[in-house]
């Protein structure tokens, strides 16, 4: 592994979590372009809030090193239409980005992290879902970006990859963790966490079956549509039922009927004897 390390100006996320976690909400969803943790310097980076309501008024704020809870427009970045756009990005830009409503509650929150070395670590911007697969580029500032690089997690190497990318398949919570990958005659990545979240524990495929459970379930929670369904069960079911014990009954009855004809027929027969 090369002894090269770059200036790299980090920003932890639990120096936020004490002023912005009771608020957090799914109401609005940080993005990022390019959608990467780590970044050259000298790039630009553009930053949106995705909304659901859009009079919500969404504000984007950041904590750094530097300066704590500072907002687009102001003391950096600028607007451009709905997104935040930071030009010739700096290490001192590293830190927690998030939206702020008017209301109080926030979006998720992202950790940018800009180096001045040659080498970083493209990866997920946001929680993967559990069985998805995840790609990690290591990537240098001035060469092809598919030389072999070294991968590591929690600082133990994973695997060599020739051309400088590694995906892992179908990821799991073991594998959340902090990543890096070393190029070597470049450098070293700065390091990043990767979040694995849960599947959902509900799903609402609209498949025949699912809308046919839905459809049972709503049944026996309501009692009216639980007595409607009975009484249609019965409505159908009756007639065939009526039917059938007729039949049965005529059929009993049907052998009592030519007894007394045929006694008739042997009083008949004796009088004539007679």
């Amino acid at each position: 592994m090369s002894s090269a390390k770059p200036q790299t100006n980090t920003f932890s996320v639990s120096s936020v979590f004490s002023s912005v976690l009771c608020c957090t909400t799914n109401q609005a969803r940080l993005t990022v372009s390019p959608s990467s943790s780590q970044f050259f310097e000298y790039d630009s980076v553009s930053l949106s809030c995705e909304e659901d309501d859009s009079s919500a008024g969404w504000t984007l704020r950041r904590n750094t090193s530097k300066q704590q809870m500072t907002q687009c427009g102001v003391q950096w970045g600028r607007y451009t239409g709905s997104s935040c756009e930071i030009r010739f990005i700096d290490p001192l830009d590293s830190g927690v980005y998030w939206c702020e409503s008017r209301e109080g509650p926030i979006s998720n929150m992202v950790n940018l992290t800009v180096t001045g070395g040659s080498v970083i670590l493209q990866s997920p911007v946001l929680p993967v879902m559990e069985g998805d697969d995840v790609t990690l580029l290591c990537k240098t500032k001035t060469t092809p970006s598919n030389l072999p690089a070294a991968f590591y997690k929690d600082g133990s190497l994973i695997r060599k990859q020739p051309t400088g990318h590694m995906t892992i398949q179908h990821v799991s919570r073991s594998d959340e963790g902090l990543y890096k990958c070393d190029i070597s005659g470049h450098g070293e990545s700065p390091s990043s966490w990767i979040t694995v979240t849960g599947q959902p524990s509900t799903t609402t495929s609209p498949t025949t079956s699912a809308l046919a459970t839905s459809e049972d379930q709503s049944q026996v929670s309501n009692p009216l549509q639980l007595a409607l369904t009975l009484t249609r069960h019965l409505l159908v079911f009756c007639p065939y039922f009526i039917s059938t014990i007729l039949m049965i009954s005529l059929y009993r009855e049907k052998p009592k009927d030519k007894e007394p004809l045929q006694n008739k027929r042997d009083d008949v027969t004796t009088e004539h004897n007679f």
